[in-house]
């Protein structure tokens, strides 16, 4: 394999979804939580039933609404008296540790001559603090999020975009994704190898 694809948030920097529902909870309640924000404590429960704030989700994921916007609209759905400065601490619970020893991995990963891609479903307010804190351009010889492509995980144009603009030989590419769902699209779309997290990733190329 001459190419590894990294996920970021699950795979690189751990996640603390609990701790953002529960944070959220405290802001709009737990039928808002589900129902507004699509999230359960397992983070992958996208049950919201408003086409309104799928749409919201969906736009701040892809870049196509700015952070206050998305502040601002998330302010309406709760409970009166609650700051943005609030919304955007629970916003930003989420996101936990981000352990040195996977970056050095993935710096080794360079040395040894393997090209190094980061994919991730991000947003402005994830992306910015950790790409800036952890210095990421270090570590990887082409970065791609879905905020800056206005396309994400899992659909075939972020897969087809990243291959042709990374010039990445399928046929000898890893893709690490913690999500069943973008695992599966990378097989289908791109006809990468997949695992599911850096351990398993350093059982196969060991």
């Amino acid at each position: 394999m001459n190419t590894i694809v990294f996920d970021l948030g699950g795979v690189i920097i751990d996640l603390n979804v609990p701790r953002c529902v529960e944070n959220f909870k405290r802001l709009m309640g737990e039928e808002n939580v589900r129902n507004i924000l699509g999230i359960d404590d397992e983070g992958e429960g996208v049950v919201a039933v408003s086409a309104a704030t799928r749409q919201l989700m969906h736009d701040y994921e892809y870049g196509n609404i700015s952070t206050d916007d998305f502040l601002t609209t998330l302010q309406q759905y709760c409970y009166e008296g609650t700051t943005i400065e609030q919304i955007r601490e629970a916003w930003m619970s989420m996101l936990a540790e981000l352990p040195q020893a996977k970056l050095d991995y993935i710096a080794s990963l360079r040395q040894a001559g393997y090209k190094t891609v980061l994919l991730s479903n991000s947003n402005q307010m994830h992306w910015d603090p950790i790409f800036v804190q952890y210095h990421l351009d270090r570590y990887f010889d082409a970065v791609f999020a879905s905020h800056h492509l206005h396309i994400a995980k899992p659909n075939r144009e972020i897969f087809d975009y990243v291959v042709r603009e990374a010039n990445i030989d399928c046929e000898h590419t890893i893709y690490v994704d913690d999500l069943d769902k973008n695992r599966a699209a990378g097989e289908r779309f791109a006809g990468w190898r997949t695992c599911a997290s850096i351990d398993e990733l350093k059982s196969i190329i060991s």
